[in-house]
């Protein structure tokens, strides 16, 4: 019999914790560097924070559905149980809790709209569509290659600049530049992901850039993603001579060095999944010492 307690369980079990952290790292770098520029807003800042992790959930409830529902995921999939193809959460429940936790996104955002105007209000919308239709409608784009170039923006320069916006009301280049970074790292994440799943996914029809490129391209495109990210703070300090204790977060390569061994070395299972909770991992120290850095 399935207790209460249970039930929660399952239900964190399909928030994916391990990757919440892509949704994290985003709204710190872009609170610190709204901080150092003198224009830190708290409301602001937590109310981006709770819509970044909100939209982050109702993504992975919306992709168990939606890769259940296209059979993408089976009992051959070696990555994290997914609930849904598990029978654990029916796939009812599932898309009631996706379309239940977008819309308190949209409820919630509208305190950022009101601050922020139609910019954050367009933002927010996109940030909401794009987490349905990564895996959902008629055109996942997930299934199509373009889960890579999603995640490279939304959650790098749409997600810094966003919570930047929202306490300076304006934006610069430089906060771009510095979001490309947690964008990175996170696309990192999915390339780590989609290697690991090449097999499934083309038995599913899903054609990640693993599946139409293989398995030498991902390798390389996660290590070229992981030390672009790490180099940015570089970029930045060149350009502006500010900031150089932000160059601190050029270490994370070394802890990168580990996962990118795994990476070369390996290409499915248990031992990729591991890769994918350790690159969270290097995506929230890389936030962590950019921001400190940039603060001080």
């Amino acid at each position: 019999m399935t207790t209460q307690l249970d039930k929660l369980k399952h239900w964190l079990l399909a928030a994916r914790p391990k990757t919440l952290w892509a949704a994290v790292a985003p709204v710190l770098i872009g609170t610190a560097m709204a901080y150092a520029d003198g224009v830190f807003h708290w409301p602001s800042a937590t109310v981006a924070l709770v819509l970044s992790l909100l939209i982050q959930i109702g993504t992975n409830f919306a992709n168990d559905y939606f890769d259940y529902i296209h059979g993408a995921d089976t009992e051959e999939r070696t990555g994290p149980m997914r609930l849904t193809q598990a029978g654990l959460i029916s796939p009812q429940q599932m898309k009631k809790a996706f379309i239940l936790i977008f819309a308190l996104t949209f409820i919630g955002g509208m305190y950022l709209v009101w601050r922020g105007g139609w910019p954050i209000l367009l933002v927010g919308l996109l940030s909401i569509l794009f987490g349905i239709l990564y895996t959902g409608g008629p055109f996942p784009l997930g299934y199509k290659g373009l889960g890579d170039v999603l995640v490279l923006v939304f959650f790098g320069p749409v997600a810094v600049g966003g919570t930047y916006y929202v306490q300076a009301l304006q934006i610069n280049g430089i906060v771009l530049l510095a979001g490309l970074s947690p964008g990175m790292i996170a696309t990192s994440i999915l390339v780590a992901n989609n290697l690991r799943d090449i097999a499934t996914d083309r038995k599913a029809g899903k054609r990640t850039l693993a599946v139409r490129f293989g398995k030498t391209f991902s390798r390389l495109e996660y290590l070229f993603m992981l030390v672009s990210a790490a180099l940015i703070p570089v970029m930045l300090y060149v350009y502006t001579r500010e900031h150089p204790y932000a160059m601190a977060a050029v270490l994370t390569i070394l802890f990168s060095l580990p996962t990118v061994t795994t990476v070369f070395r390996e290409s499915e299972g248990v031992t990729l999944n591991r890769v994918l909770a350790d690159t969270g991992k290097i995506l929230l120290l890389y936030s962590v010492l950019f921001s400190l850095g940039w603060i001080l």
